[in-house]
């Protein structure tokens, strides 16, 4: 039977596969090595799941099914074609892209962070966007700086 003859089950279901594209940053897509193999393993998982839903025999469900890992594709694969390796920094002088920052918080907190691209950002894993308000303070200063002021006031303890 024709796709074109099958009914819907609801409006849900139609919405459900028409999903919008997930957002792509203005900012430079630098990645590190490590972030631009992730990229590419979640790239090859989007695929997978896709075909895994074209042999799907409920046209609703494989349309359901497929939904995720197409806009997914389409994000990856824009990414992928976007990105710019960037090698480690050659010197642990200053804050760089890839540098591995240990800082202390106004309030005595102290937090270490790898400084890395946008798509393989973690905070809760010890990584944060280049692109993030903390990293954006911490890029080129030295052991010993102070970024931000008050309550905001980071110092940088090392650099790695």
């Amino acid at each position: 039977m024709s796709v074109a003859f099958t009914k819907e089950e609801s409006a849900e279901t139609a919405s459900e596969t028409l999903l919008p594209d997930r957002p792509i940053s203005p900012h430079p897509n630098l990645v590190t090595e490590a972030g631009r193999r992730a990229l590419e393993r979640q790239l090859l998982e989007a695929r997978e799941a896709y075909e895994a839903a074209q042999r799907l025999d409920d046209v609703n469900e494989r349309r359901r099914q497929s939904a995720v890992p197409l806009r997914d594709t389409r994000y990856l694969t824009e990414r992928l074609r976007t990105a710019q390796v960037v090698p480690d920094p050659a010197s642990t002088e200053t804050v760089a892209f890839g540098s591995t920052v240990t800082f202390s918080r106004a309030d005595g907190r102290v937090q270490t962070y790898r400084i890395v691209g946008e798509d393989e950002a973690d905070p809760k894993a010890g990584s944060i966007s280049f692109v993030s308000p903390v990293a954006r303070q911490l890029m080129g200063k030295a052991v010993g700086d102070v970024a931000g002021s008050g309550a905001q006031e980071l110092e940088i303890v090392a650099i790695a």
